[in-house]
């Protein structure tokens, strides 16, 4: 069994043909899959998808959405976590320099991300990171804000000295399609370095397919070429891959399976 620990079922993309996706997905031996919602509408859609069999969610508000997204619904849906028990983390959040350059902008993200790993705190739900070209920022604030349920580094793309910095918190670190990639050395690395107790598998579908589909659209039904590119990688059975990282997302998001 695999578990896609991030698919953006909710996407534009994905969202219209999910059943049919799920379905091509369960096929392939990906048996659970979590949505992160990542601004206020793919977040309303994460209520929606948690009724399918398998199916978990997180909402949250992703750095680079934050000028979009409405803020009061965002609270609104926050509040309704309580009372769903398919709705076991908050994400993804965090920081994103990418495009970014304004001091303000990047001083809002951060804003925004605390506030975030607070609601998390006072919810008990763990959270899912998303961190591109703010690594060191990210990791200040966790630590200064530790998240009490921990939570997971999604398609972490830093070194792997660092690696354990996050782990030291309580953050599992999550793979995705860049490991497959030829020239993706710095994954490739991690997943070498990583202890496998601490490690997820990802999609992170519609996008980041991995090789050979790379430049296509990504779906969950493709997170065994990344639990195959791992398992080479490491030099151990794709089905040891596939087991440990399957039970670190259900023991991280307190989900189990159900025939």
């Amino acid at each position: 069994m695999i578990f896609d620990t991030h698919c953006h079922l909710n996407s534009d993309e994905l969202y219209e043909n999910h059943k049919e996706i799920i379905k091509s997905a369960n096929e392939k031996g990906v048996n659970l899959i979590l949505v992160p919602g990542y601004d206020d509408i793919s977040s309303m859609r994460v209520f929606n998808l948690v009724k399918e069999k398998n199916i978990y969610g997180a909402i949250g508000i992703q750095p680079e959405e934050i000028k979009h997204t409405n803020i009061d619904k965002m609270l609104e849906l926050f509040s309704l976590c309580k009372d769903n028990k398919k709705i076991v983390a908050i994400g993804e959040i965090g920081l994103d320099y990418y495009w970014e350059k304004d001091e303000g902008t990047k001083n809002k993200q951060k804003e925004i991300f605390i506030k975030q790993i607070e609601i998390a705190n006072e919810l008990g739900l763990p959270i899912i990171v998303h961190s591109r070209d703010a690594l060191k920022d990210t990791l200040d604030i966790l630590k200064e804000h530790r998240p009490l349920k921990g939570g997971v580094m999604h398609c972490y793309s830093g070194p792997k000295e660092m690696i354990y910095d996050f782990i030291s918190l309580g953050m599992y670190i999550s793979l995705g399609g860049p490991v497959t990639f030829k020239n993706a050395k710095t994954p490739k690395e991690v997943a070498k370095e990583i202890d496998l107790n601490y490690l997820l598998v990802e999609t992170d579908s519609p996008y980041l397919a991995p090789h050979p589909l790379r430049g296509t659209q990504n779906v969950p039904g493709n997170v065994p070429l990344v639990v195959k590119e791992i398992a080479r990688i490491k030099e151990k059975d794709t089905s040891e891959i596939a087991t440990a990282t399957f039970n670190n997302g259900c023991r991280l998001f307190g989900v189990k399976y159900e025939d």
